[in-house]
């Protein structure tokens, strides 16, 4: 296992980026594991390990994660840029990489390369303001840190959890985040919740979710 360079990454400088579209959402803070087998990804990442750089993750809404002929791929015009943390490889042409989500962007232009790799000159998006979370919303929270305090008690060494440390459980836009990465809905509404610039209203929407589902307490 390797770790990422100490080359300062600064995603929030980007214009124009490499994609990769896939069949979820990242949101900031989010944790993204990946098999990298594909040879326009494997020569993305490689190149993004060179220059300590990151990669845009869009949530496709036709196609497949793996490219087939005459496939069409459509994806969302909001993402979120991946930064590699550590990376592995097990086998000739197979790249696992842990990846977390720093800032949104918003797709100006996209265009897919010769190879299929497409690219994209970007709009990055202002961070979430921290807000505290209101006593009204304090059971998304609560849910929250149950789950997290859960999964703890499993056991599993720290980069294992599904969700990063350090939690911050008083802050909306983080909690919002982290529940819109694991409720189950249509892509559509994750990419609704991604693209606000209101923390407060993203988890007051997510609240409104975790009610229809039966999350809540």
């Amino acid at each position: 296992m390797s770790a990422a360079p100490t080359t300062p990454h600064s995603p929030i400088s980007a214009r124009t980026i490499p994609l990769f579209p896939l069949g979820s959402t990242l949101f900031p803070d989010g944790r993204l594991p990946l098999q990298i087998f594909e040879v326009r990804y494997l020569d993305m990442i490689a190149k993004c390990i060179a220059e300590g750089s990151g990669f845009g993750v869009v949530a496709l809404t036709e196609g497949t994660e793996v490219r087939r002929p005459g496939q069409t791929e459509r994806f969302v015009g909001v993402g979120t840029v991946a930064r590699i943390n550590e990376w592995s490889t097990p086998s000739i042409g197979l790249m696992r990489i842990a990846c977390s989500g720093t800032a949104r962007f918003r797709i100006l232009q996209a265009e897919q390369q010769k190879h299929g790799l497409w690219t994209a000159e970007v709009e990055m998006m202002e961070a979430d303001h921290p807000v505290a979370v209101p006593e009204e919303l304090m059971n998304t929270s609560q849910a929250l840190d149950n789950l997290l305090q859960s999964v703890m008690r499993q056991g599993l060494p720290e980069s294992e959890m599904p969700i990063a440390q350090p939690f911050r459980l008083n802050d909306c836009g983080w909690v919002a985040n982290r529940w819109a990465e694991m409720i189950p809905v249509p892509v559509e509404i994750k990419q609704t919740l991604l693209a606000l610039d209101n923390p407060l209203m993203r988890l007051e929407l997510v609240q409104d979710a975790l009610d229809e589902l039966g999350w809540l307490r």
